[in-house]
């Protein structure tokens, strides 16, 4: 009997201080001011929800120009920077050899053609005498033999100067389309090596995106679609074409290489600039209905993320998610929120758990 009367002295003691202890903790929470929050119903996004891909921007005509001689460089015309049109030469290289060669075959080509104007006579004589039985088939074979040898030879020596002076195009590299050029790959007498670049130019105001996009999204991307496109140092959203898509990842390293096409702008874009590309997904190519929430309102706290809901309390409550892809400025919840609950996207002052707050 006494145990009995023991065990419930104890337990209504501790029942008086777990009383205490939530009515001291409910008291410092009615004694803060409410905090002043915005909010947000969570909904599942049915209609075009966004792919998001990192990429880089190009111009879309380019060029590192090169040769297919080699040579000593005697002069650069131009500097990064300058505007060249199509046609103009860019860079001379030395053609002392070329010119040499050049004379050589002049040479060659007045020798064959006297060669060729004598045996040409012979024929056409010969070809009269075998006509009045004054001269044999043999004699008449031997001058039509010799006079096709020095046609042909004639004809060899032509095409050599045709050789040399397609050469003569590479000694001055000229720019093959009105530009800028955006760099320079050798000085002023360097040796100038076939296949190897001496000048880069691009053509200025048109550009692309370059974006890998992973194998789990690619069959939802299909060209001509409108994109945009968030260029991030600039912080400008452009907007623009799909133009390609891959249909290999072979060398890309399992990501598929989609090319965008930007309109254009007046937004200062330059080459090698990072981009955000947004791609949006018809409905009907989605398997299923995606919740989205904006990324601002997550909470973070090593490896999970969670978001602030509300309590029937009006307080606030620190809910944990399993989240998915980020599309934009959203990011899916795959777990943790149901339909239509309401969030916290703003808060006048920090916020934990039991928090009072007013919503705006």
């Amino acid at each position: 009997m006494k145990i009995y009367i023991k065990l419930i002295t104890f337990v209504t003691l501790s029942l008086l201080v777990l009383s205490c202890g939530s009515d001291h903790k409910s008291a410092m929470a009615e004694g803060m001011t409410p905090v002043s929050v915005k909010l947000n119903s969570v909904h599942t996004d049915d209609n075009n929800p966004l792919i998001t891909a990192s990429g880089k921007i190009q111009a879309s005509n380019s060029a590192n120009l090169s040769t297919r001689m080699m040579g000593f460089v005697n002069k650069i015309y131009v500097n990064v920077g300058d505007k060249v049109n199509k046609g103009q030469i860019l860079i001379s290289l030395n053609d002392a050899d070329l010119q040499a060669k050049s004379a050589q075959v002049n040479a060659n080509i007045t020798k064959a053609t006297a060669a060729y104007n004598n045996a040409e006579k012979d024929y056409n004589r010969f070809k009269n005498l075998f006509a009045e039985n004054s001269a044999s088939q043999k004699e008449l074979d031997d001058v039509t033999a010799q006079y096709e040898m020095t046609k042909a030879g004639l004809e060899a020596t032509n095409q050599m100067k045709n050789e040399i002076n397609a050469q003569f195009a590479y000694v001055n590299i000229r720019a093959p389309f009105t530009g800028v050029v955006t760099n320079k790959f050798i000085k002023i007498g360097d040796m100038a090596n076939p296949g190897a670049p001496l000048i880069a130019v691009e053509s200025p105001k048109i550009f692309e995106v370059n974006a890998m996009v992973p194998e789990s999204d690619i069959s939802l991307i299909k060209p001509n679609s409108k994109v945009d496109v968030i260029v991030n140092s600039i912080h400008r959203t452009i907007s623009g074409i799909v133009t390609e898509v891959s249909t290999s990842s072979k060398n890309t390293g399992g990501q598929y290489l989609v090319k965008i096409t930007l309109d254009q702008t007046d937004a200062n874009i330059l080459s090698g600039m990072f981009a955000t590309v947004q791609f949006p997904v018809d409905k009907t190519a989605t398997t299923s209905s995606m919740t989205l929430v904006p990324t601002a309102s997550i909470i973070t706290n090593g490896s999970l993320k969670g978001i602030y809901t509300v309590s029937e309390q009006q307080t606030a409550i620190l809910r944990w998610l399993r989240v998915g892809k980020t599309y934009g400025d959203n990011i899916e919840v795959l777990s943790g929120l149901n339909a239509d609950e309401q969030y916290i996207v703003f808060a006048e002052g920090k916020l934990f758990n039991g928090a009072k707050i007013t919503i705006q």
